[in-house]
């Protein structure tokens, strides 16, 4: 008994729902039967019985990456290959290559990624021959699956052309049969089955053909992220015009249970960032005359226009975290020419304004995720694709960096402060002359951050300032405090590179 006669035996003992299964043996030299049928989990069974002639020999490679669109790659894989007859099979980049020698050999398969979707439709799609490098003198098919096609599609010729197949029909059982003939060497025989929606589970794996190329889901990303960048651009716009609003100036009182009070506990220090949304060297000048006042500093005028800072108390509790560092800055030994004032306070103060929940903080999210949107890139270039993924996030790196540069820096408790602080900045305009030495002291500093200190100095001209002289004279009077302030600033504005004094009006933070 022939090879050929054996295994036709399976084949004849079957049933016929199984027969749908096998192709018939090939009575024709160089031809080819196929049975396909597509299973419920969307594998794809492929069983082929191919006749090839007597010493000779022949070969298919399936390629396993082929053309879905213009940007896309429809992605297969097979698995659980097995050769009945004379032949073997070798797998490798992104192919399966089948070699067959004389006889009649049938070759099992699965193939996964057969099975996608459009607009509820399935569609299965699949080679039934492709990949000889001899001329197939007779494809024959048969396409089974769980529910009867509603359409079918049958190309014949070289990949990527439209030349229909002469015979591809489903007969009156609902199995899909398939005939093509003189099938030239290189040629493809392609079947598309269109199935109703759910009959099977999609198995399609596209991938892009450039790493750059665009999808559906792509685009849909693209239009989401434009959409949230134009709600993000009319939010910073509202904030800003919010922010640019003039204030309105609160009423405030200076005394709390006759003692000085400063609206909400403000220092000194913090007016220039409150007002204007940026630290002048008048700012660290008033906060030295602050401590000056409380006594944590004694100022002496060495001789006329030589100032000398002098520790007269060390920094404790009561003093804030930028306070301590314009302390040490402005006096680093036990005293200090104002020549020798260094560099500390501003990252201290802007730190404390944002703590007191009167600043947002200003945090690097945007340029981490432009430094991942880079990396993501790169990394989707070089692997899977889709790099415009990484794009997007690149993209949204910069807009929330933009956004962060762009949106104020103030709060609503910072905006309301600021108003209350104009209220502060009116009551030292019209309210009468103090008596109270402390009272005139401890709103100096505020006087002269507001840009007001020659206003507040013509009420206290009759006023000594008890924390300034010399050991061996009396206080000075208040006025002459007005040239220790100017070559303080002036020493800040050297020392730290800050701007000079501005007129506390409110800008834009």
């Amino acid at each position: 008994m022939n090879v050929a006669a054996l295994l036709a035996i399976p084949f004849l003992a079957a049933s016929p729902v199984a027969a749908q299964d096998q192709p018939s043996l090939p009575g024709l030299p160089q031809s080819v039967e196929v049975a396909l049928k597509v299973q419920q989990d969307g594998s794809l069974s492929v069983t082929e019985a191919v006749s090839v002639p007597r010493d000779t020999s022949m070969t298919r490679t399936i390629s396993l990456r082929t053309k879905a669109d213009d940007n896309h790659e429809r992605v297969r894989s097979i698995r659980d290959i097995s050769i009945e007859g004379a032949g073997n099979a070798e797998s490798g980049n992104d192919q399966v290559t089948f070699y067959l020698r004389g006889g009649t050999s049938v070759i099992r398969y699965t193939v996964d990624g057969t099975v996608g979707t459009s607009l509820g439709v399935e569609h299965v799609t699949w080679d039934i021959a492709s990949g000889w490098d001899t001329r197939i003198e007779l494809v024959r098919a048969t396409f089974a699956a769980p529910a009867i096609p509603d359409a079918l599609s049958c190309l014949a010729g070289p990949p990527g052309s439209t030349t229909r197949c002469g015979a591809a029909q489903i007969d009156h059982s609902g199995l899909t049969r398939v005939s093509v003939s003189k099938l030239n060497p290189g040629s493809r025989v392609e079947l598309t089955a269109e199935l109703p929606g759910g009959t099977v589970s999609p198995t399609e794996r596209l991938a892009p053909t450039s790493p750059f190329a665009a999808s559906a889901p792509v685009w849909w990303t693209w239009l989401a992220f434009a959409v949230l960048s134009i709600i993000g651009a009319l939010a910073v716009f509202t904030l800003r015009r919010r922010d640019r609003q003039p204030g309105h100036a609160v009423p405030v009182e200076l005394h709390d249970n006759g003692r000085f009070s400063s609206p909400d506990g403000v220092l000194p220090g913090h007016l220039g960032l409150l007002l204007t949304g940026r630290v002048a060297s008048l700012d660290l000048a008033a906060t030295v005359l602050d401590l000056c006042v409380r006594n944590y500093l004694w100022v002496s005028e060495a001789s006329p226009g030589d100032w000398v800072l002098i520790r007269r108390n060390p920094p404790d509790q009561y003093l804030t975290a930028f306070e301590h560092a314009v302390y040490a800055a402005a006096v680093p030994e036990e005293s200090a020419r104002l020549s020798e004032v260094g560099k500390a306070g501003v990252r201290e103060l802007v730190d404390d304004v944002v703590r007191r929940g009167w600043f947002f903080r200003k945090r690097q999210i945007g340029p981490r995720l432009s430094a991942y949107g880079v990396f993501l890139t790169v990394l989707l270039a070089f692997t899977v694709g889709y790099a415009q993924l990484g794009l997007m996030l690149l993209a949204s790196g910069v807009a929330v960096t933009a956004a962060g540069r762009l949106l104020p820096m103030r709060r609503k408790t910072g905006r309301d402060l600021r108003d209350r602080l104009l209220g502060l900045n009116s009551k030292l305009l019209t309210m009468k002359p103090p008596r109270d030495e402390l009272l005139f002291s401890r709103a100096l500093p505020y006087a002269y951050a507001l840009g007001e200190a020659d206003a507040w100095l013509a009420k206290g001209c009759s006023l000594t300032a008890y924390w300034c002289g010399s050991p061996e004279a009396d206080a000075l009077p208040a006025a002459r405090t007005s040239g220790f302030v100017a070559a303080l600033t002036v020493a800040f504005e050297c020392g730290q590179h800050l701007r000079p004094e501005e007129p506390k009006t409110p800008v834009p933070a």
